[in-house]
């Protein structure tokens, strides 16, 4: 059963920065594989640029606009900070979910997942076949830029599709936790599809790295066993 839930922009993302005195500056992850590994689904020269310029902008500005953020915070500055929200929310979130995207994408990805995990993409989508068309119909759906996610409802132990606009980070403004994110600004696609974003995400089903997001499920699972012992997304017994 599709639950789809699109990020509010009224739901401000609001860190705790208290900790910027000592903070140590966010960096540009290396990529686990080089930029023409996803061809041809994913050409090298998008890669490039997509995570040597666009990843990269993001994490300088997050973390120009935290240093901001700490001096208005040493000053008391409200309204500063205050200011300063957006430019954390937008470039935070570029980092955040980029950080997340590139780890989904692999050389060897495509096809199905194997395990629990498609036993629980068949228990809250009916079939993987009508988890894809979901998840790619809510991307495609995007007005202008954003983010289709496969993320999991720990509250109510289900997986979840989830729309997102510009860079709002998924756990941020949703509360879900992010599995899958499929980005969908132009930047991501437009040198080799133009602006068919459905061909994009035709292809981009070829080098969907399942073993990272089963990995994702787990980690969730071992971190929160006791707490939410009664949401897993283990299938039920019949």
């Amino acid at each position: 059963m599709l639950s789809r839930a699109v990020c509010g922009t009224s739901r401000q993302l609001a860190p705790a920065l208290g900790y910027l005195g000592s903070r140590q500056k966010h960096s540009l992850p290396d990529l686990p594989y080089d930029y023409g590994a996803l061809e041809p689904h994913i050409n090298a020269q998008i890669m490039q640029l997509h995570h040597s310029k666009h990843h990269a902008a993001y994490v300088n500005n997050l973390n120009v606009t935290e240093e901001k953020y700490q001096e208005a915070l040493a000053k008391g500055d409200v309204t500063a900070q205050i200011a300063l929200q957006p430019a954390l929310k937008f470039n935070g979130g570029g980092h955040i979910n980029h950080s997340i995207f590139w780890t989904n994408l692999s050389p060897n990805g495509g096809g199905e997942p194997k395990g629990e995990l498609l036993e629980a993409i068949k228990r809250d989508f009916g079939s993987f076949d009508k988890f894809k068309e979901k998840l790619t119909a809510a991307s495609v759906g995007v007005q202008g830029s954003g983010w289709g996610w496969l993320g999991f409802n720990k509250e109510r132990g289900h997986l979840q599709i989830a729309a997102c606009p510009n860079q709002d980070p998924l756990q941020g403004t949703t509360g879900l936790i992010p599995l899958l994110g499929i980005d969908v600004w132009e930047h991501a696609y437009y040198l080799q599809y133009k602006n068919v974003r459905p061909d994009y995400l035709k292809a981009i089903w070829n080098v969907i790295n399942w073993e990272n997001v089963t990995g994702k499920i787990h980690g969730l699972q071992k971190v929160n066993h006791d707490r939410y012992a009664d949401h897993t997304l283990m299938i039920p017994a019949r």
